[in-house]
Formats: structure tokens, sequence, C-alpha cells
């Protein structure tokens, strides 16, 4: 088997095993959610609050940003001016969710930014496209951070450098606040950045 067979062979298991852990999650969830449902006796809806979080570095300015929720575009804006590197979060949703599972799709499109001898930045364009699953509970309220970051260390090649990363948390009650807690641990995520031509 030469190396391109087993590279395109290894990215087939890795995503197969992405998808088999998003399915064990959602299972978990959903038992999660029918046992407290039972418990209460039922419930009063459930709660989101959806933000995105730009943890790039000055090597990048993004010039698009569109988030989906279910189909429906929550945040599409696109800002040649750097208006949108320079905001460190961004409300993207904040209100009542029916219970269950729900997506979020991202899009984050960027352009190199550099000056001097690194000017050459200005010319490399990425897309970062991901999705993420997640589940409403019954009386909870689930705070979904997308985070924007560079994976890799400044030996990975700039073009593989940006993702998008998730850190989710569910606490009971449905609290109303933009500036709930965002600790959490990451959730798994699928980013899919790839250099536009």
């Amino acid at each position: 088997m030469d190396g391109q067979t087993y590279a395109v062979r290894l990215r087939d298991l890795e995503r197969k095993i992405d998808e088999l852990k998003e399915q064990i999650r959602r299972s978990h969830t959903r038992l999660s959610l029918l046992s407290d449902t039972i418990l209460s006796g039922g419930g009063s809806g459930s709660r989101a609050i959806i933000r995105f979080k730009n943890d790039l570095s000055d090597a990048f300015r993004i010039t698009r940003a569109l988030f989906v929720l279910d189909g429906a575009v929550q945040y599409n804006k696109t800002d040649q001016s750097g208006a949108l590197s320079d905001q460190d979060e961004i409300p993207i949703f904040n209100g009542s969710i029916p219970p269950g599972d729900h997506t979020l799709q991202v899009l984050v499109n960027l352009q190199g930014n550099g000056y001097g001898v690194f000017s050459y930045l200005r010319g490399y364009k990425f897309e970062v496209r991901s999705s993420h699953s997640f589940s409403a509970v019954e009386g909870k309220t689930v705070t979904l951070d997308a985070l924007a970051y560079e994976k890799g260390s400044v030996t990975t090649p700039l073009e593989e450098r940006p993702a998008v990363r998730y850190i989710e948390k569910i606490v009971s009650g449905l609290a109303d606040s933009a500036a709930s807690d965002s600790a959490g641990a990451p959730a798994e995520a699928q980013p899919a950045p790839a250099p536009a031509q």
C-alpha cells in the first residue's frame, strides 16, 4: 500500500471514529434527558447561549463569519475592514430552544495578515467549515462556545493552522444571561480548514 492510499484510509477511519463518538455522546445525552424528564415529571423547555470567540493570532484576519443553527441563519457578516477580527466575542444566539438534538454549522473565512517582509501573507485566503451537534436538556441551559484557534505549532504549515473547536457546558435552570460561565470541557470538533485559491 502506498503512502497516499494509507493517508486516505487513515482519514476515512478517523472520520468514522468521530461519527461513532458523536453517536455515543448523543445516546448518552438522550438517556440523561429521559432520566431528567422522568424524575422531574415534565419540564419547562430549554435554553441555549451560543457565542463565537476569536483566539486567532494577528497572522489571520476574519473576513466572514456565518453561523447556522438547525438550518436557520443566526449570524452572517462579511467584513474586509478587520472589525470582525477585533471582536474577542460575538453573541450568536441566546434564547429558548426545544429539548433534543441540535446542530450548529460554522463557516469562517480568513485572510492572511502581514506587513513588511511578511506582507505576502495578505495573499493567503482560508475557509474553515465546522459542524457541532449538541443536545438541549429540558429545564437546563446549554452554553456553547465556538472557538476559532490555531492548531499545531510554529512548524505547522500556515494553511493547516486555522480550526474551530467547541466548549459546551450544561447547567440546571433556564439562565437568561449571556455572561454565563463558559468554562467546560472541550467538545469534539470536526474543523475542515482549507486554503482558498
